[in-house]
C-alpha cells in the first residue's frame, strides 16, 4: 500500500527520495509528498503522480541532506493535499512524519492531543502521531526518545519515519505491523517500505523487526527497542545482501508490468521447482530441516490467505484432499481472525502471501498460533518478509518482484508450491506409489514449457477483449479444481479493467445466476477434459438455449464444438492435476486484453494497492 523512503546523506537526496517513490508506484496511491531540511523544513505534496511531485521540486530547486518522502492510499480522510504526507507538528521544534498503516485508536488520541492545544488541519490518523511526538518533545528533548514515549501510547499497525527541523541530521524509523527496511551505502543510510526503493543506492539491507526503533545519521545506524515507553536496550540484527535487480523491476520490452509478469510465468515456475528438477525423488527438506518431523504428524490442513492466495488455497484443498487424504479448511484471513474456531493440535497451518507482509494473513496466522496450533508453513514469494519469520516451516516461490498490482506469476507459483507440498504429504502417508511419484514429477518438469505453450493463445485472447470491453458484466463458470481458477479470472477482471464479474460453480448455475443470462452477458467457462466435462456441457447448454453469448477455454481434447454464439479457445491436452495452472494463463490475458480496450490503468488500477499492509 503506502510507501516509504527516507535518507540522510552527505548529498543532495531528492533525486534518491524521488527514484525511490517512482519504484514503489507499483503499491497503488492517490498522492505524493517530501520533505527536506535545508535551513529549516520545506515540504512539497501533491495528488499527482511522482512526476508531478518531481517537477514541483525541480520548479522549487527543492535540494536538503536529510528527507523523507511518501505515497499515500486513501485510509482516513480523501485523497488531497491536506491529507497526503508529510505530516507537520510541533511548538518547540517542527518535526515531519510519514506513515504506513492504520492507527486504531487514533480518535481518542486526537480528542487528548487536541485538550493539549493541538491543531488537527488534516483528516488522517498520521496527525495524531505527528503530534504526539511533538508534544512528548516538550517534555523530552531527544526526538528517539519521544519517538519510544510516543508509540507506547498507538495501537494499530505502523511504520513511519520521522525527522526534526532543530537536527536535521537524523531520521528516526520504527516498525510495528508494517514492513520497514533500513538500506546501508556508502554516502548515507536510508529507509524504505520496500527494498527496490533502495537498489539505486545500496543493496545492503537491514529489515527491521516488530517494535523495532532505528536512528540514522549519514555516518551510522543505531536499533533500540522499547519498553514502557523508554528507550529498552540496543539491538543487532542482521545486514542482508539484496539479490533484487534493477532490471527485474525494470519494464524491458514490455508495455505494463502485468504484461512482462504474465510472459514471465515459465520461468517463474521453473526457479520455484528447480529443486525438483534434478531429484530423483520428493523430500519433506524442501520445506524446512524439521519439515519432516512436523509433517508427519499432520492429520489435517488449514489455510489462511486473502484475495488472489486464497483462490490458490481452495485450489489446492482439492489437490490435499484428493492426492494427500487431508481434511483441508480454506478460511479467509480477514474473517478467521474474528471466529472462534476449534483448533486442532496435528493442524498444519499454512499461510499464503505474495508480499509476506498481509496484514489480515498475518494477523490471522498469529491468531491460530494463540489458539494452539504448533505447526505452520508459510509460502510466500519475498524471503525477509514477517511471514517467513513467523512459521515453523517455509517454502519461497521464487517468483521475483512482481510489480503489477493484479497477481499473475505469485499466483501460479503458489500454485506450484501447494501442489509440490501435496505430493510431499501424499508420499509421507503412503498414499503416492513409486510410479505415481516419478509421473508427478515428469509432469513438474514439463509445466514451464506447458506454460509457454498456454502463452501462444494471446492473439484469439485478444479478439475476445474487443467483444468484452463493451459489456458491464460477466459470468465466470467452473466445476471441481477449476472453480476457483473461475473465480480467479473474474477477480482479475474486476481488478484492472472494472467490468463488474462473479464466479460460479457451474452447477449453481439453474439456481440464480442464470436469470442474468442474456446476450449482454458473456459467460466464460473453463471446460477441461476431465470427469467434470459432460457435466459442464450440460450447463452450457443451459446459457446457449437462453441466448446467452459462451466463450469458453477448452482442452485440445474437449469435444466442444464452435457455433453461433459458442466461442472455443483450445489449450494443449489436458494436463491433470496440473491444467488448473494452465488455464489460469489465458484468464489473466483476457483481463489484461479488455483493460487495454477499455484504456484502464493496467498496472496501477484505481481504488486498489499491491501489499495490503492494513486491514
Amino acid at each position: 500500500m503506502c510507501g516509504i523512503v527516507g535518507a540522510v546523506a552527505k548529498n543532495n537526496v531528492v533525486p534518491v527520495l524521488l527514484e525511490g517513490l517512482l519504484r514503489l508506484e507499483y503499491r497503488g496511491y492517490d498522492s505524493a509528498g517530501l520533505v527536506v531540511a535545508n535551513d529549516g523544513l520545506h515540504r512539497l505534496r501533491t495528488t499527482g503522480r511522482v512526476a508531478e511531485l518531481g517537477k514541483l521540486a525541480n520548479e522549487q530547486e527543492t535540494l536538503g541532506e536529510t528527507g523523507i518522502a511518501h505515497t499515500r492510499w486513501a485510509t482516513h480522510g480523501v485523497p488531497s493535499e491536506r491529507n497526503a504526507h508529510p505530516h507537520y507538528s510541533g511548538r518547540i521544534s517542527k518535526i515531519a512524519v510519514v506513515h504506513n498503516g492504520i492507527i486504531e485508536n487514533y480518535e481518542i488520541m486526537r480528542e487528548q492531543l487536541q485538550a493539549e492545544g493541538f491543531e488537527f488541519v488534516s483528516d488522517t490518523d498520521t496527525e495524531v502521531i505527528a503530534h504526539l511526538i511533538a508534544f512528548n518533545l516538550q517534555q523530552i528533548p531527544d526526538l528517539l526518545e519521544a519517538v519510544c514515549a510516543s508509540i507506547s501510547k498507538l495501537q494499530g499497525a505502523y511504520a513511519i519515519a520521522v525527522m526534526e527541523e532543530a537536527r536535521p541530521g537524523r531520521i528516526i524509523a520504527a516498525r510495528n505491523g508494517a514492513p520497514l527496511l533500513l538500506g546501508l551505502g556508502d554516502t548515507g543510510n536510508y529507509a524504505a517500505s520496500d527494498a527496490s526503493a533502495l537498489l539505486q543506492v545500496t543493496k545492503n539491507m537491514i529489515y527491521l523487526e516488530e517494535g523495532d526503533v532505528a536512528e540514522l545519521t549519514s555516518d551510522g545506524y543505531r536499533i533500540v527497542s522499547c519498553l514502557n515507553g523508554k528507550i529498552d536496550k540496543e539491538i543487532t540484527r542482521a545486514v542482508h545482501k539484496s539479490n533484487l535487480t534493477s532490471e527485474a523491476i525494470n519494464l524491458g520490452p514490455y508495455a505494463h508490468f502485468m504484461q512482462k509478469e504474465i510472459f514471465e510465468q515459465p520461468g517463474a515456475v521453473a526457479n520455484t521447482l528447480e529443486m525438483v528438477f534434478n531429484a530423483q525423488s520428493i523430500s519433506p527438506r524442501l520445506f524446512g530441516n524439521d519439515a519432516e518431523k512436523i509433517l508427519s504428524q499432520i492429520d489435517s490442513i488449514l489455510i489462511l490467505a486473502c484475495g488472489t492466495s486464497y483462490h490458490a488455497g481452495l485450489v489446492a484443498s482439492y489437490w490435499l484432499e484428493t492426492v494427500a487424504g487431508l481434511p483441508c479448511n480454506v478460511e479467509i484471513a480477514s474473517e478467521y481472525r474474528y471466529r472462534d474456531p476449534i483448533a486442532g493440535p496435528n493442524t498444519l497451518v499454512v499461510g499464503i502471501s505474495q508480499s509476506g507482509e498481509t496484514a489480515d494473513t498475518l494477523a490471522a496466522l498469529n491468531y491460530a498460533q494463540s489458539l494452539g496450533h504448533q505447526h505452520s508453513l508459510s509460502i510466500c514469494n519475498v524471503a525477509e518478509s514477517a511471514l517467513i519469520r513467523q512459521t515453523n516451516l517455509r517454502f519461497l516461490t521464487r517468483a521475483g518482484p512482481e510489480i503489477g498490482v493484479a497477481s499473475t506469476k505469485a499466483f501460479t507459483t503458489q500454485l506450484a508450491s501447494l501442489l509440490l507440498l501435496t505430493v510431499t504429504l501424499a508420499k509421507m502417508r503412503n498414499k503416492l506409489s513409486g510410479e505415481r511419484e516419478n509421473e508427478m514429477i515428469a509432469a513438474l518438469r514439463h509445466l514451464p514449457a506447458a506454460l509457454q505453450l498456454a502463452l501462444q493463445v494471446e492473439p484469439q485472447v485478444k479478439a475476445w477483449a474487443e467483444k468484452f470491453a463493451e459489456k458491464n458484466h460477466a459470468l465466470f463458470l467452473g466445476r471441481g479444481l477449476h472453480y476457483p481458477i473461475a473465480m480467479e479470472g473474474a477477480l482479475k477482471l474486476k481488478e484492472i479493467s472494472y467490468i463488474h464479474a462473479e464466479a460460479y460453480a457451474a452447477g449453481e448455475l439453474k439456481h440464480g445466476p442464470l436469470a442474468l443470462v442474456d446476450k449482454d452477458m458473456p459467460v466464460v467457462a473453463i471446460a477441461p477434459n476431465d470427469v467434470l466435462l459432460s457435466k459442464l456441457k450440460s450447463n452450457l447448454q443451459e446459457v446457449h438455449a437462453r441466448g446467452g453469448e459462451l466463450y469458453v477455454f477448452a482442452d485440445a481434447d474437449s469435444h466442444i464444438q464452435q457455433s453461433e454464439g459458442v466461442h472455443i479457445i483450445r489449450l494443449a491436452e489436458h494436463a491433470g492435476l496440473l491444467s488448473p495452472i494452465l488455464h489460469t494463463i489465458p484468464l489473466q490475458m483476457l483481463a489484461y486484453h479488455v483493460a487495454l480496450q477499455k484504456g484502464t490503468d493496467v498496472d496501477k488500477p484505481r481504488n486498489l494497492a499491491k501489499s495490503v499492509t492494513v486491514e
